[in-house]
């Protein structure tokens, strides 16, 4: 099945103080079980509302990616992340509190709301807060978790431009969220807390290893 086509509009946004319009604008989008691509700390990602079971069947679709590779989600807070696992332990909590937001996504037993298919049907989740003013902003405009792999199909380079975003998804996405250059480099640090000490993995900026010490 291929993806069906829509316009894909591009606005412009400060990566810093981004304007309340554009970030509601694109939250609508969300809301209304579009794709957003957006800047964050590393890359652009691929934005859908993550409880929304055909928007997230839509982000696997656009990017060609493994049904069983589960998508990461983020938040705007630790009860939002509360809401999409079975429990926080100790840990997990203070791991939040001390690296959110930031790049640390944290990988817990997912709630039974959950789609399967967010999960690639693992059973777990990945939970993170953006650092990057524009993805927070755009998570809690829209008041609910939203998806961020990378912006680009599976087999390609990610994205830190929203050029390279356009020239990947045209006609595949609603909006495209241009806050200019992003900085690239590693992602998240990815950090199993289904299991204590968390188990590392994908090494990112934060050394866990020294956060549980």
């Amino acid at each position: 099945m291929s993806a069906r086509p829509v316009r894909t509009r591009l606005s412009a946004v400060d990566p810093e103080r981004p304007d309340v319009r554009a970030i509601a604008a694109a939250a609508a989008v969300i809301e209304a079980g579009g794709l957003v691509a957006f800047p964050t700390e590393s890359f652009y990602g691929l934005g859908a509302d993550a409880l929304d079971t055909e928007a997230v069947a839509r982000v696997f679709e656009v990017k060609g990616r493994p049904e069983q590779k589960a998508l990461l989600v983020l938040v705007d807070s630790i009860d939002m992340a509360a809401g999409l696992v079975t429990r926080i332990s100790d840990g997990a909590r203070a791991l939040m509190a001390r690296h959110w937001p930031g790049p640390l996504t944290l990988v817990l037993e997912a709630a039974a709301r959950v789609p399967a298919g967010l999960t690639g049907g693992t059973g777990t989740i990945g939970v993170r807060m953006p650092g990057h003013a524009v993805a927070r902003a755009l998570v809690h405009s829209a008041g609910r978790p939203i998806t961020a792999p990378s912006a680009n199909p599976s087999d390609a380079a990610p994205a830190v431009t929203a050029a390279a975003v356009r020239g990947y998804f045209e006609g595949l996405v609603e909006l495209i969220l241009d806050g200019g250059a992003t900085a690239g480099g590693p992602g998240s640090t990815v950090a199993d807390c289904t299991v204590w000490p968390p188990r590392i993995l994908r090494q990112g900026p934060v050394v866990v290893e020294a956060a549980c010490a």
